[in-house]
C-alpha cells in the first residue's frame, strides 16, 4: 500500500508566518503528505499561508473557541488510508479532567483515533485501542518542546505512526520526541 502521511497542527493563534514555515516544509518533503487536519484556534490564518507557499491539500478542520463568524463544525470524523479519525478543538471535551470523553466519542464513532488541540502541548498515548494525539501548538506554545506539530504517517492495514516536529524561532524544523 501507499505511503500517506497526515500533517496535523493546531493553534496558531494568527501565527501565519510559523504556518506558512510549516507548508514550505511539507511542499518540500517526500510527497506523501496528502492531508492536513487543522484542529481549530487560527482557521483565518491557513488561506493567507497556504496562498502565500502555494500549499494546498486536502483539508480535514474544526472551528475551535476562538475562531470566531466561522460555519466549520466542532468536531468532524473522516476516513483516511483505511483509518477512521475523530478530530475536534476539545474545548468541549473535558481535557483538563482526563481524557475519558475524548475516548468516549472515539469508540462511539468507530474512530482508530482522535486528535485535538486547545492545550497547546504536544501529546500522545493510546487508551482503550483509541490513539489520542494533541499536535501542540505552532505558534504559541506552553510547554517545554516549544511550538510543534505532528505527521501522522498512514498505512492501510498498519498501525498509526505519529512523529513530533518542533519548530524554532528561526524556522527551523527538526523532529522531536514527545
Amino acid at each position: 500500500m501507499a505511503d500517506k502521511k497526515l500533517l496535523v497542527l493546531s493553534d496558531s493563534h494568527g501565527g501565519v508566518s510559523a504556518l506558512k514555515t510549516v507548508f514550505t516544509w511539507a511542499n518540500n518533503s517526500d510527497g506523501t503528505i496528502c492531508a492536513c487536519a487543522f484542529l481549530g484556534d487560527g482557521l483565518s490564518d491557513l488561506q493567507k499561508a497556504a496562498d502565500a507557499t502555494g500549499f494546498f491539500s486536502d483539508w480535514k478542520l474544526v472551528r475551535g473557541n476562538n475562531d470566531y463568524n466561522y460555519q466549520t463544525p466542532e468536531t468532524s470524523v473522516f476516513d483516511f488510508s483505511g483509518h477512521r479519525f475523530l478530530i475536534c478543538h476539545g474545548h468541549k471535551h473535558s481535557l483538563y479532567g482526563g481524557h475519558y470523553v475524548l475516548t468516549a466519542a472515539a469508540k462511539n464513532n468507530d474512530a482508530d483515533a482522535v486528535l485535538f488541540g486547545h492545550v497547546h502541548v504536544p501529546y500522545i498515548k493510546t487508551a482503550e485501542g483509541v490513539l489520542l494525539v494533541c499536535p501542540g501548538s505552532v505558534a504559541r506554545p506552553r510547554s517545554k518542546a516549544g511550538a510543534t506539530f505532528a505527521v501522522i504517517d498512514c498505512i492501510e492495514g498498519e498501525p498509526l505512526t505519529v512523529e513530533f516536529f518542533g519548530l524554532s524561532e528561526h524556522g527551523v524544523i527538526k523532529k522531536i520526541n514527545i
